[in-house]
């Protein structure tokens, strides 16, 4: 394993574990996943992942239940991360929630402690104010944000009047937007930025096509997952194996090796079992060379996937099975 190079109180591992998965129904693992989650953890513990990612909302706090239990004796060894979901976050409502994660964790500090989401009506003024008073009595060590634009973040660490160590948010070989100008800033300031559904969700994997297409609720809600983007994704998926194969890897490995190709980048890619930790992990590992990067962000970029609005309609007839 590899670990991001900044000051902080523990070391952070390149690749952590998000654990969105532990205790929502909608990701269809089933009855016996609490068992497996234990077991994934565990197994990223002896690879040397430090970074372990959850939040009040998955599972309604089932989640960080889960995640607390499974660590163990080891809580305190690592870098636990949760967040609140900023429906009011306003100061008091902010340590309030803070304490009830901690409780559900089994934690004396929460690490890393986030603002889920940009309130479009609260100001970070008033949020960043509970946070402050979190980490002056010692409840939260670094704090947080995720899905924040750049101009937010700044503005958050502006309030908080400390540093704002990391800006969680949707990245991956499809979802480019962070290389704009939230990793420059990171890799200038020393912050970090934590990448969520490293793999689009699946789609980086070459598991699924046109004929072959995912099959779960999440998944299918996913405009990614239409017919015609798997097919659009074809050559994207062909230059990620032809670089997996150099590299003795699988296309998910390059993936989030293309991410990790920039130094103030971890990722935080889930697991359905502990042969796909083991993988993960494992990515930290690969370097790829420079034209290596050239050739997949080339492949990236020629990839135009259906979005938006225009891809509504043919989500419907996807559902409608036409």
């Amino acid at each position: 394993m590899r670990y991001v190079e900044l000051d902080t109180p523990k070391p952070i591992s390149r690749i952590g574990l998000g654990t969105w998965q532990f205790g929502s129904k909608e990701w269809g693992y089933g009855p016996d996943y609490e068992r497996r989650a234990a077991d994934i953890v565990r197994r990223a513990l002896d690879l040397g992942v430090t970074l372990f990612d959850t939040a009040e909302l998955y599972g309604f706090g089932r989640s960080e239940r889960i995640l607390g239990a499974a660590l163990g004796e080891d809580r305190g060894k690592v870098v636990v991360a949760s967040k609140i979901f900023p429906l009011l976050p306003v100061a008091p409502v902010v340590q309030q929630r803070a304490v009830a994660s901690a409780a559900r964790l089994g934690v004396g500090t929460i690490d890393l402690y986030q603002v889920h989401q940009a309130n479009p009506v609260v100001a970070d003024t008033t949020t960043m104010r509970g946070m402050r008073a979190l980490q002056d009595v010692g409840l939260v060590a670094e704090v947080g944000v995720s899905n924040y634009s750049l101009r937010r973040w700044q503005f958050a660490e502006a309030a908080l009047g400390r540093r704002v160590l990391s800006n969680q948010v949707r990245y991956s070989m499809i979802d480019r937007g962070p290389e704009e100008d939230l990793l420059p800033y990171a890799r200038q300031a020393g912050r970090i930025v934590l990448a969520y559904s490293p793999l689009a969700q699946g789609f980086l994997s070459g598991r699924y096509d046109a004929r072959n297409p995912p099959s779960g609720a999440v998944r299918r809600a996913n405009p990614y997952f239409l017919p015609e983007n798997l097919e659009r994704g074809t050559g994207l998926i062909t230059t990620l194996r032809e670089v997996a194969d150099a590299h003795q890897a699988t296309p998910s490995q390059i993936a989030l090796a293309y991410l990790l190709h920039h130094p103030n980048v971890v990722a935080i890619p889930g697991a359905s079992g502990v042969e796909q930790m083991e993988r993960n992990a494992a990515a930290a590992e690969i370097d790829l060379a420079d034209d290596e990067y050239a050739a997949l962000a080339t492949a990236a970029r020629e990839f135009r996937p259906v979005t938006g609005l225009a891809a509504v309609p043919k989500m419907i007839r996807a559902r409608a099975g036409r």
